[in-house]
């Protein structure tokens, strides 16, 4: 049993030892609170509130403000009135509900006997917005939480301006690393460009909680990005500290604060969210031929909205009409690449068929980067593997408890998660690897990987450039795209009223 098991049955316990005190001070038996579901209809009564409360609380998501409600109503009954104490009552349950019960100079009243409490209307607005705030918090750190799509990775499958839904239940919520931050910011306080919206007084290990699936094939994927450890302030996700320190060199990124910002450590939980498509999951081997995802030897299936970048002709020389291709749904970004004269345009394969319809159209021809041609940027950034965007792999993802050999030349491909990931020390000597300073001729993983692609293949920074991605960087699973706002046009005109409401494949 973990030790995150152990402490929620503790806390467990003590709560329900504090509502066994309670029940018996409002002279109902203490061991009702052991019979599920009667427990509830018992409290509803102690407290005085109708029994059709009774069907909220069968209710996912909405039982979670109920029963946040119910121990608000509990400390009333104690006279506890202050703001602070059904605050503290609310975040800890499992501390404040058996003072109540054991306390000598605590006493229960019933509600109807309880004097009436005069509230001035800021004492009733803080109180809702206190109350407000706890609940958003705890939803969006264990249920699920909006998020919006800033960038082209995930076109056409997601587009920039998209609002959606991840849901943290699929995979299971995980605890928080750096519990102590500041309500709704990420990783900065609002109205500043660098300052921690978190404490790191409490660091708490990785923990996931039981979830209703695992990660699967295809599963459109949010996670803490996995080069985010490090970040420089200037350039944050933009481009990672290690693309920095392998393009200039570390000196210059650690001491020209003028170009490269202040260099900053950042928890897994206060990383970058990212947005992409899980292509392999643990114990898949993936390559790459020809722009084709290969996962274990069998073509991947591809996205319906997957797209390449396209060479595109036209008849008399000039840029295809701007007004034509905003109509059949390019976006100016990419237009503009016609216009720069680069003459490649990201596509999906509906969107050469919409272009074969315009009058100055002659033909594409598809962008392959040839096997062999390699690009450094791309992981593992060493000259044994050669690879590059269309033309990748073969690569093994790691799988929790697996043992593979390790030697000199797969170390690129794991080091990170070996030193990294897994919190190991490793040293190489000559040919011989040295973990934690003991020779190592196999090693074990402790956590399972993952590999994420964007859907906009030539247009996405994704495992290609930083590799794997933990599971301890998972954050949950995008579900539903509720809105849907076209940066490139304006009022009425920006929601793109067809992509409202979808579920996303």
């Amino acid at each position: 049993m973990s030790i995150y098991a152990v402490l929620m049955l503790i806390l467990f316990i003590l709560s329900v030892a504090g509502l066994w005190k309670i029940f018996e001070d409002a002279k109902y038996p203490g061991w009702y609170i052991l019979i599920p579901f009667y427990n509830f209809y018992i409290w509803l009564k102690i407290i005085k509130k109708p029994l059709w409360w009774f069907i909220f609380i069968l209710v996912p998501f909405i039982n979670i403000f109920m029963i946040m409600l119910m121990i608000v109503e509990i400390a009333k009954c104690y006279r506890k009135n202050g703001m602070i104490e059904q605050a503290v009552s609310v975040l800890f349950p499992f501390v404040y509900l058996p003072y109540l019960g054991f306390s000598p100079k605590e006493y229960y009243t019933y509600p109807d006997q309880l004097p009436k409490v005069n509230k001035s209307i800021t004492r009733e607005w803080v109180d809702a917005i206190i109350f407000a705030v706890i609940a958003a918090t705890i939803i969006r750190t264990f249920f699920i939480e909006a998020y919006t799509i800033p960038t082209s990775s995930m076109e056409k499958s997601l587009l920039v301006g998209d609002f959606l839904f991840v849901s943290k239940v699929s995979y299971g919520p995980k605890i928080p690393n750096t519990p102590i931050s500041f309500p709704f910011a990420h990783h900065t306080l609002p109205l500043t460009a660098t300052a921690k919206s978190y404490l790191e007084w409490i660091k708490l290990p990785y923990h996931r909680f039981w979830g209703f699936s695992t990660v699967k094939n295809n599963d459109v994927v949010v996670f803490n990005y996995p080069d985010g450890d490090t970040v420089s302030t200037r350039f944050q996700s933009e481009m990672s500290y290690y693309q920095l320190v392998r393009q200039v060199g570390r000196e210059r990124v650690w001491n020209e604060k003028e170009t490269f910002g202040n260099i900053i450590y950042r928890p897994v939980d206060k990383r970058e969210n990212f947005i992409k498509r899980c292509l392999a999951i643990p114990g898949d081997t993936l390559q790459i031929i020809n722009q084709q995802v290969y996962i274990n030897g069998k073509k991947a299936e591809n996205p319906e909205n997957m797209q390449f970048n396209y060479h595109v002709y036209t008849k008399d020389g000039m840029p295809l009409y701007y007004k034509k291709l905003m109509e059949i749904g390019i976006s100016v970004e990419d237009i503009e690449r016609i216009y720069n004269q680069t003459g490649d345009l990201p596509l999906t394969k509906e969107k050469i068929n919409e272009l074969k319809s315009l009058s100055n159209f002659a033909k594409v021809e598809p962008i392959i980067v040839p096997k062999g041609e390699w690009d450094q940027n791309l992981f593992p950034h060493d000259s044994l593997y050669r690879w590059n965007i269309d033309n990748f792999g073969p690569i093994w993802i790691p799988k929790k408890g697996v043992s593979i050999p390790l030697n000199i030349d797969n170390l690129p491909l794991y080091r990170r998660i070996i030193e990294t990931f897994e919190g190991n020390t490793l040293v190489v000597k000559g040919n011989t690897i040295y973990i934690n300073g003991v020779p190592a001729r196999f090693y074990t993983f402790k956590m399972d990987y993952y590999w994420m692609m964007g859907d906009n293949r030539h247009n996405s920074a994704d495992s290609r450039y930083w590799g794997f991605v933990p599971e301890d960087h998972i954050v949950g699973k995008a579900s539903f795209v509720w809105l849907s706002l076209d940066k490139d046009k304006s009022f009425l005109g920006k929601i793109r009223w067809s992509k409202l409401f979808r579920f996303i494949k």
